[in-house]
């Protein structure tokens, strides 16, 4: 089962997502700030990571950036999912290296699909 971490600050939305994603196979560890995600990303080393971009502590944006920097965890797919939709939001999320960016709010059939598309095209990668 593929671990994912979903750094979400509101409750419900945190649950939804995790319960989706549950759902659909994957096995969730859910946090509700940057350094939680942080921290759970390098212990657990998941499959992909969901980040909200504003969050207490730290921003998801700030995480992506971290994630990438560090050489363990460089290669492992991020997902913005975030209600910030405007243009220079979306091509902050992917110049931070962002590989997906899903605006809220969202279809879950949609946050399942691309989730498991990220998942895949990053297991089909040569190491």
């Amino acid at each position: 089962m593929t671990a994912v971490v979903v750094a979400e600050d509101d409750t419900d939305v945190r649950e939804l997502v995790a319960f989706k994603l549950e759902q659909a196979g994957f096995d969730v560890i859910a946090v509700q700030d940057g350094p939680s995600a942080l921290t759970a990303t390098e212990r657990h080393r998941p499959g992909l990571v969901v980040l909200d971009v504003a969050m207490p502590g730290m921003s998801g944006l700030d995480v992506c950036r971290m994630l990438r920097a560090n050489p363990t965890t460089m290669d492992t797919p991020i997902m913005m999912l975030t209600a910030r939709a405007q243009e220079r939001d979306v091509e902050s999320g992917f110049l931070a290296g962002a590989d997906d960016y899903l605006v809220k709010p969202f279809s879950l059939r949609e946050l399942i699909s691309r989730a498991t598309a990220l998942v895949e095209r990053s297991a089909a990668r040569p190491a």
